[in-house]
């Protein structure tokens, strides 16, 4: 029995979704106490509840202490079973954090799988939906993984009634990857998302960014008003070797300006450092890594959420995961032992 602290590092869900991930994949059960003690509310959110439901749904888990507000979960994992599966958030909690849990169990399953999560696809505690399919998934696909994630309806915060879903086929082995650069810059490109709000916040948004960094290519996609209300805007980074996705999240009482310049202020730091991935997509990467083995990328900051994945993996893996700086940036190297 591995036993995990969820106060440790950043004291979020980080530690149980990477948690639950290892351990069906490699069959180790895990128990873990003071779940969310870094935040405001500790303990299991809907939202986490669901990512542990669903996680033993496929693998048919016994599972101790799943209830919204409780501190502490034991996880007894059986074999991953691919299949179609359903799961239903109820609220805007995050759909992508729920798929990034159970997804990379399934690329080991012994037949295909199909997953459908409804709830929020676009809130600003979680990547969204397009980051996973434009960002993410490209990198895994050179990885040997064989995954498509769609989009099939907007969910924005509070009122969530999005859904997401994946398709994934059986991978006996992933592909080391190594990521030291990204390569020339291609294209830099903005994406105001509204629905249910007008236009002209849109484009308020698209000007502000063109303000900030220099030749955006901007569009507007007006959603149905059912879909919303609802606003976020995307700055998609485009190099050599990879995409960024940048995301600024609207709601009410921030002006559009300010939506804009969350985005911005990502991309510009991303931009001006020599990391491959930016500070999100590391930490979206290093398991799935973990699980090649022999891999290296760099990013443009070690966060709190990598470090902690870090002690998460090493725990259930024989890897060994070093970071140091290396220029304007941070490398990470992760070896087998």
């Amino acid at each position: 029995m591995i036993e995990l602290d969820g106060a440790v590092g950043e004291g979020g869900g980080q530690i149980l979704r990477s948690a639950l991930t290892l351990s069906m994949m490699t069959g180790q059960r895990f128990k873990i106490k003071n779940i969310r003690a870094g935040r405001r509310k500790p303990g299991l959110l809907r939202q986490h509840l669901t990512a542990v439901e669903a996680a033993a749904a496929i693998c048919g888990a016994s599972v101790e202490g799943a209830a919204v507000g409780s501190q502490s979960l034991r996880f007894i994992p059986g074999p991953v079973q691919g299949g179609n599966y359903r799961f239903a958030r109820g609220t805007a909690g995050s759909c992508t954090l729920v798929l990034q849990t159970i997804l990379p169990a399934l690329w080991f399953a012994k037949q295909a799988s199909t997953v459908s999560v409804s709830g929020g696809t676009h809130n600003k505690a979680a990547p969204p939906a397009d980051f996973l399919i434009r960002a993410w998934q490209p990198l895994l696909a050179k990885m040997g993984v064989q995954q498509d994630i769609a989009l099939k309806r907007y969910g924005f915060y509070p009122a969530g009634g999005g859904e997401i879903t994946a398709s994934v086929k059986p991978v006996s082995a992933l592909i080391p990857l190594h990521l030291s650069s990204r390569g020339a810059l291609l294209q830099i490109k903005a994406e105001a998302l509204v629905a249910g709000v007008p236009g002209k916040v849109a484009q308020r948004e698209l000007d502000q960014i063109s303000q900030r960094i220099e030749g955006v290519a901007g569009d507007i996609r007006v959603l149905s008003n059912d879909q919303g209300p609802g606003n976020a805007v995307l700055i998609e980074v485009v190099h050599e070797h990879l995409s960024e996705i940048f995301t600024g999240f609207g709601e009410k009482g921030t002006s559009a300006e300010a939506v804009a310049n969350q985005a911005a202020s990502l991309a510009k730091i991303y931009l001006e450092s020599q990391g491959a991935v930016g500070e999100y997509l590391a930490d979206q990467l290093l398991l799935s890594m973990a699980l090649a083995g022999e891999c290296s990328f760099t990013c443009t900051k070690a966060s709190s959420h990598l470090l902690t994945n870090i002690g998460v993996i090493e725990r259930f893996l024989p890897v060994k995961i070093k970071h140091e700086p290396s220029g304007q940036a941070v490398s990470v190297s992760i070896s087998s032992v």
